[in-house]
């Protein structure tokens, strides 16, 4: 299939539409805004997960990938958004967490009650490595039941999948088709070269990462899924996120003769205000290591595809993060759409980078949701940093930023109850109805480029 010309629409539905008015994004409030999503000219709309979670990760932590979780809608909502969506020529990219599961889901918890089969579905070891959680701590939790730890590189309600069970394998690839037939169009794989785990030693040099990053059986795991499943379509389009990947890699991964992936996220370029590429740190941005990084990968995939993005659900926004909000918020946004889409992939939009959505700049921990900030507020508490610096880092870090409800209007529009995270204030400037009652604004998408 042709992708390469296709722009993909990021949905994060917590914070997108709210149609019940419980303060919570539903698949209904995306049904309602497809003649919007359809008006900006996108192909697919990614979705992040609105699976059965207990929600400790917003749903990153898949307790049941086969049914939604009812505080987002039903399997009817979900019909209706196919429907609507196809009617308009859109994609729907549904976003699969296979590198862990919840800690709630039934495997594990059958793993828990001793059964071996589920038990070999995850690592669990008697003696823990010093690996540390890419959430802050230990990658490893004690179960006293079982005298034994299990892996998990996020939070410890993520417990890490064991790819090397072929039985584990063979339940995804199910979970894939199940999705295919209902019509979905698109996959996007969660930290997917997380999946192949080399070996559990101590890390003498590092945290651990080096155990698993890019393994050395990843490419035989992408093929494997890619053969038994999205392969024998026409019309699957497939994405992974990349964590501290290389270009090497990702022309692996994405080179048409391999089947395996048709593109790839990294984030180096978005380590460019990481200060000794540490992320709980703030820095000005290097300008020239970013165009540096830009010119690398541009010319260094030569073999493969890029997915093109500043924005997601994990980001802050590029706009407060590379641009001038106060002085030049829309040529700010202008500028980055045009140097993102002017290169050689495809883009991915993440709602509201359109109308240029800024970052929350909250200023009290109990204002934030995301487990991976609050675990850090305390860490660097722990560590004797000061309140107010521990706070100007989540203002600029938090992941949080990008995901305070979507403006649709001088009153936000999102939800007529009190939404689930806090409306940014600037909603009565910068929203929908602004951008498309101007037109000087509603370029800022470069659909008509």
């Amino acid at each position: 299939m042709n992708f390469k010309d296709k722009i993909v629409y990021e949905i994060y539905p917590k914070s997108f539409k709210d149609s019940n008015n419980d303060g919570i994004g539903d698949l209904k409030g995306i049904t309602s805004k497809l003649d919007y999503l359809k008006l900006l000219g996108i192909n697919y709309i990614w979705i992040t997960p609105f699976f059965v979670s207990p929600q400790n990760d917003n749903g990153y932590d898949v307790a049941d990938y086969y049914h939604i979780d009812p505080i987002y809608g039903t399997m009817d909502d979900l019909d209706e958004l196919i429907k609507e969506s196809d009617n308009r020529n859109i994609g729907l990219m549904f976003d699969m967490v296979f590198n862990h599961t919840s800690t709630s889901h039934s495997w594990f918890q059958r793993a828990l009650k001793g059964e071996q089969k589920y038990k070999d579905y995850y690592f669990f070891r008697k003696e823990p490595t010093n690996w540390q959680s890419k959430f802050g701590g230990s990658a490893w939790e004690y179960v006293e039941e079982l005298n034994e730890y299990y892996l998990h590189l996020f939070d410890k309600t993520q417990a890490d999948l064991n790819w090397e069970n072929p039985n584990v394998r063979a339940e995804l690839i199910k979970i894939l088709n199940f999705w295919i037939d209902k019509g979905i169009k698109g996959f996007r794989f969660d930290v997917i070269n997380l999946i192949s785990k080399d070996a559990f030693e101590d890390d003498d040099i590092g945290v651990g990462k080096r155990f698993y990053t890019d393994g050395r059986k990843i490419n035989q795991y992408l093929r494997g899924i890619n053969q038994q499943s999205f392969e024998k379509y026409d019309d699957i389009i497939t994405v992974g996120e990349m964590s501290s990947t290389t270009i090497e890699n990702c022309n692996i991964y994405t080179n048409p003769d391999n089947h395996e992936l048709n593109m790839t996220f990294n984030f180096h370029h978005l380590k460019v205000d990481y200060q000794n590429k540490e992320k709980w740190t703030t820095m000005p941005f290097d300008f020239r290591e970013l165009k540096d990084i830009f010119n690398k990968w541009q010319l260094g995939m030569n073999d493969g595809w890029n997915a093109l993005f500043w924005n997601c659900h994990d980001q802050p926004r590029s706009i407060s993060r590379f641009g001038n909000v106060t002085k030049y918020h829309d040529e700010s946004a202008k500028m980055l759409a045009t140097a993102m889409h002017m290169q050689r992939g495809t883009p991915y939009i993440y709602q509201g980078e359109e109308i240029g959505m800024t970052n929350n700049y909250f200023t009290d921990i109990k204002q934030y949701r995301d487990v991976e900030s609050i675990n850090y507020y305390h860490i660097l508490k722990n560590q004797g940093m000061s309140e107010n610096k521990i706070h100007e880092i989540l203002q600029a870090k938090s992941r949080d930023n990008a995901r305070s409800p979507m403006q649709w209007n001088k009153n936000g529009g999102f939800s007529d109850n009190t939404p689930w995270i806090q409306m940014n204030s600037n909603c009565k400037n910068i929203n929908v109805e602004n951008n498309l009652n101007n037109p000087t604004l509603s370029s800022i998408i470069i659909k008509n480029l």
